[in-house]
């Protein structure tokens, strides 16, 4: 008991007295909601995980470890059993109960969530008691663990007070309470939000992990998207911010060199692709008329084989970036080195592939791309309109910040696009449910993100094995999915990203592989 008041009394001098330590944080995009189910996006999460508690909570390895739940067992083939810890308050006071998971894995399924690929099997949430809740699926899930560690728990009571009962309809452009403001249960809390400008994060004295996992002495957190490069690092190098996610590459050097400043790298579980619209009789913004050229596999490859992946990772990545040839990286249960194969780069080869395909001349077609998201996000793309270009596909590039882009691929109001995809389950269903599972009459979560319309019963088939079959049969229904994913070439591979983050060197944090920082963990010198 003398334990825990020192530690409740210690917390909350770190959160009030003379030993405050605030982290000044920047990247080049802000999160466009602070809704906990409305948008599966990493921009997003990355300041909401520092706010909302889920029930199994990723450990400083991407493990699973007690988070809201001390623990859980599958106490039936479609049941668990999840034990909830005692004594946990909601930021404005609520007390945390099973009636508030029952209501978040409710909310997290309705139509306008963004994370119905985590609930997917979920038939229902019931309270067992106020600290016991039973998931009841509709088929044996191997991976629903993985899954719950992604959704983030809300107050029932505040969210039905607030309107915000369901998530907001971000495709809508709806404004909910939740757009602009929270109530987790996570190791701070949200004091000031202003879109664009700044957010601002301070401590929960009373957060239940400062008690078990929690290092860290941050008392607040100052977050700033600043969307040009050399503004960021201008503040980074001066001391205005101490901490950016998103350095240039080729300020790197530079970096490594500057006094008080230090860079942390890795790699991330994240793949960098191209999507097309491949269902669409007649293609958006072409100049071919009456048809959808990128339904032809041949044109598909074609586009694939004028890609010199090398010479990107050489110049524009600057070595920073692993070239694939497949769906995620070996991080992710599932990945088979022997699909890992690229399309040769052959330049002649893309062109006779278009002549035998009908187009001899080529056609003109429009590259959507962000310019605020991934690493050197624009520059790939300038780099891949060059060589379609140079093939007789004529590429118009049309880069974005990360807002508009998101909207308007989720309008379906694009033809190809750049895209990344991280795994927060580290599992192989999750890339290909969400990307390469047809999206009618599917599965909640089936084809969440596949706005090119890929549509392939062989790979439904594999996908839905994915979804309850364990071991070696598990093992051979992934492999064969990423063996028509090579074959079929729905998507087009790029590389895996390697995430570098620039910080002052006074500020200890993991570097996590899954670009997410964890605040609870960071230590100010």
């Amino acid at each position: 008991m003398r334990i825990r008041l020192f530690a409740a009394v210690a917390a909350l001098c770190l959160s009030f007295g003379a030993e405050a330590r605030t982290v000044r944080w920047s990247a080049s995009g802000d999160p466009n909601t602070m809704d906990p189910h409305s948008q599966n996006v990493g921009t997003v999460t990355m300041v909401l995980q520092q706010v909302y508690d889920a029930l199994i909570q990723r450990t400083r390895t991407l493990g699973l470890g007690p988070g809201l739940a001390t623990r859980w067992e599958q106490v039936e083939p479609n049941r668990w059993r999840f034990h909830l810890r005692e004594g946990v308050r909601f930021h404005e006071g609520q007390a945390f109960t099973s009636d508030d998971v029952v209501f978040s894995i409710t909310r997290a399924k309705q139509p306008t969530s963004n994370f119905g690929i985590y609930v997917d099997t979920i038939e229902s949430a019931v309270a067992v008691d106020p600290l016991t809740v039973d998931i009841i699926t509709r088929v044996p899930d191997p991976i629903l663990p993985n899954k719950i560690a992604s959704v983030f728990i809300m107050s029932r009571g505040w969210s039905e007070a607030n309107g915000a009962a369901r998530p907001q309809n971000t495709r809508q452009r709806e404004e909910l309470h939740t757009t602009r403001n929270t109530n987790g249960t996570g190791a701070f809390r949200l004091s000031l939000r202003e879109p664009d400008v700044r957010t601002v994060l301070t401590r929960n004295a009373d957060w239940w992990g400062w008690r078990e996992e929690g290092t860290g002495n941050v008392t607040e957190i100052v977050f700033r998207p600043i969307a040009s490069d050399a503004t960021r690092i201008a503040a980074l190098l001066s001391g205005e911010v101490d901490f950016v996610m998103d350095p240039p590459l080729q300020d790197l050097q530079r970096l490594r060199a500057a006094p008080g400043v230090g860079v942390l790298e890795g790699p991330e579980v994240r793949t960098i692709f191209l999507a097309m619209d491949v269902a669409r009789p007649e293609l958006l913004y072409s100049d071919v008329r009456g048809r959808n050229p990128l339904a032809d596999l041949r044109v598909r490859r074609a586009l694939y084989q004028a890609i010199d992946i090398q010479a990107i990772q050489r110049v524009t990545m600057r070595g920073q970036s692993l070239p694939t040839g497949t769906l995620f990286p070996e991080q992710v249960n599932g990945y088979v080195r022997e699909e890992d194969v690229r399309l040769p780069f052959d330049a002649a080869r893309a062109r006779a592939l278009l002549a035998e395909a009908g187009y001899p001349n080529g056609f003109e077609i429009t590259l959507d791309c962000p310019n605020n998201r991934y690493i050197n996000d624009e520059q790939i793309c300038q780099a891949i309109a060059s060589m379609w270009t140079r093939v007789g596909i004529r590429t118009r590039l049309n880069a974005m910040p990360l807002g508009p882009f998101f909207a308007k691929i989720q309008r379906e109001d694009t033809s190809v696009y750049l895209f990344g995809w991280g795994v927060p389950t580290l599992d192989a269903l999750y890339s290909f449910q969400s990307l390469l599972a047809s999206r009618a009459g599917g599965q909640q979560g089936d084809g969440i993100w596949n706005y090119g319309g890929y549509s392939n019963p062989a790979m439904d088939a594999l996908i839905n094995r994915m979804r309850t079959e364990t071991g070696d049969a598990r093992q051979d229904a992934i492999r064969q999915a990423l063996h028509i994913f090579r074959e079929d070439v729905p998507l087009i591979p790029l590389h895996h990203q390697m995430i570098p983050w620039a910080l002052r060197t006074s500020i200890t944090i993991p570097h996590m592989a899954n670009n997410q920082p964890y605040f609870r963990w960071a230590v100010v010198n």
